[in-house]
């Protein structure tokens, strides 16, 4: 039997590794466009801040290694332009040009996800870059050394934005963020949003809303110049960090049918419509454990998780997924930003009927030394009295707190049920009641 998986990256290097084990027998075929399989991609930000940190850095582990060790067939410089279900084949090209064809019994596609680059002139230009492949990495670094970049200007404002804003500051660049939303951060509470704002500006970041991109020019020598309906912004290099877009293509030409953000569809076990092909990773959709709907949130964790699931179920262990509640935390500066399950406006899109509340505490007892302070928000749902979401900002003490809300959506706890969740207290790590409890509290009063 062969189990052909195409993409190298966390879902597909995952699934093999663990098809391998569970069935030693079993062949394995991966085909990878690049020369790069299995590295840390979300580490990449802080790569880039150290001058000294070469990219390679990290790489989880080398492709020879899976082909030694583990008896993977690992084919990198190998990418797939088709696949035919009918015949259960998929065909490509190498890196050199040459033509193959290769069968398969059970097909994976963990084909990852792309930036997004915005239909303006001037988006190809030399110094105009993205980030999500190790190579992409590379290239940022060899341009920074390279062209002497003094200052940069960032599209967008998620959460590659932020950290790379971060790091090009602390390289000393000047950087300038610029978005044509008005609103910075609108899935964070405003009272939220605002501390982040504040820790950009401290850090002298440009903060520029409601531009809308016109295009990207070169003005003279090997400087760039991003033109909008406001003045223009002089740089030296341009960062896209707008979001991503799930690499779907080769399954909707397969025929294979798409989910929510076109993300390729699968069921709780990773199966796409199509029988004997699955799909895991950035490319493929998920469920959300609060709504119960078809979401697309592409997240580290559960491509790992999903190519796991997949090698199980193609190795005769059923595997099934429960979902995922949306749980993310990322670092601007000192400032650690965390969110899990939906903010007011998505509950309200899914029919519930949402409270909140919003607290201010602090990282640890009132007398400890140190103690910073914390924002909470949290969601409830008046007509269940379930949890439905919480947000939290602070300098310290909000990036493994998150994952007790977390845990309380995947269980389904009301707000209720969560007060009553024994925390753990020390002067050092918390106040007595801790910030969450303090949140679920006030939101039990206002339900």
């Amino acid at each position: 039997m062969r189990f052909v998986v195409i993409g190298g990256d966390a879902a597909g290097m995952s699934a093999a590794s663990r098809a391998k084990r569970n069935a030693p027998d079993l062949e394995v075929v991966v085909l990878e466009q690049t020369q790069d399989v299995s590295y840390s991609a979300c580490g990449m930000p802080y790569a880039i801040a150290d001058s000294r940190r070469q990219m390679d850095e990290l790489v989880v582990r080398r492709p020879e290694v899976f082909r030694q060790k583990q008896g993977i067939d690992l084919r990198t410089g190998h990418r797939v332009v088709a696949i035919d279900p009918r015949t259960k084949k998929v065909r490509g090209k190498t890196m050199e040009g040459r033509d193959f064809e290769l069968g398969f019994d059970t097909l994976l596609i963990a084909t990852g996800a792309s930036p997004w680059i915005p239909a303006i002139p001037g988006a190809d230009l030399p110094g105009v870059v993205a980030l999500k492949s190790l190579e992409d990495g590379r290239a940022i670094q060899r341009w920074l050394e390279r062209e002497a970049v003094k200052r940069a200007v960032i599209l967008g404002m998620g959460y590659i934005a932020l950290e790379m804003c971060e790091a090009l500051r602390a390289r000393g660049l000047a950087v300038d963020l610029i978005k044509p939303g008005p609103v910075f951060l609108p899935w964070l509470h405003p009272d939220l949003a605002a501390i982040v704002m504040q820790e950009l500006e401290a850090n002298q970041v440009g903060i520029h809303l409601g531009r809308q991109l016109q295009r990207i020019e070169s003005s003279g020598g090997k400087g760039l110049r991003v033109i909008s309906d406001r003045p223009a912004l002089e740089c030296d290099m341009v960062l896209v960090a707008a979001g991503v877009t799930p690499n779907s293509q080769l399954a909707e030409n397969a025929g294979l049918q798409l989910g929510p953000e076109k993300a390729i569809d699968v069921d709780k076990t990773l199966l796409t419509s199509c029988r004997d092909i699955y799909a895991a990773g950035d490319c493929a959709n998920a469920v959300h454990v609060v709504t119960g709907r078809k979401v697309y949130v592409p997240l580290a964790l559960r491509a790992n998780r999903a190519g796991w699931a997949v090698s199980d179920n193609v190795t005769g262990k059923r595997a099934e997924l429960s979902g995922v509640a949306g749980t993310a935390v990322f670092k601007v500066f000192d400032i650690q930003v965390a969110r899990t399950g939906l903010n007011v406006a998505e509950a309200r899109e899914a029919g519930f009927d949402p409270v909140e509340t919003v607290i201010q505490s602090r990282s640890r007892a009132h007398a400890h030394p140190g103690a910073t302070a914390i924002q909470v928000q949290m969601v409830g749902d008046r007509q269940t009295g379930k949890l439905l979401g919480a947000q939290m900002v602070g300098r310290e003490g909000v990036a493994h707190r998150i994952n007790a809300p977390a845990v309380a959506l995947h269980a389904g706890m009301t707000v209720a049920d969560f007060i009553q969740c024994d925390l753990a207290y020390a002067p050092p790590f918390s106040p007595v009641w801790d910030p969450l409890l303090t949140a679920a509290n006030q939101l039990f009063k206002a339900l």
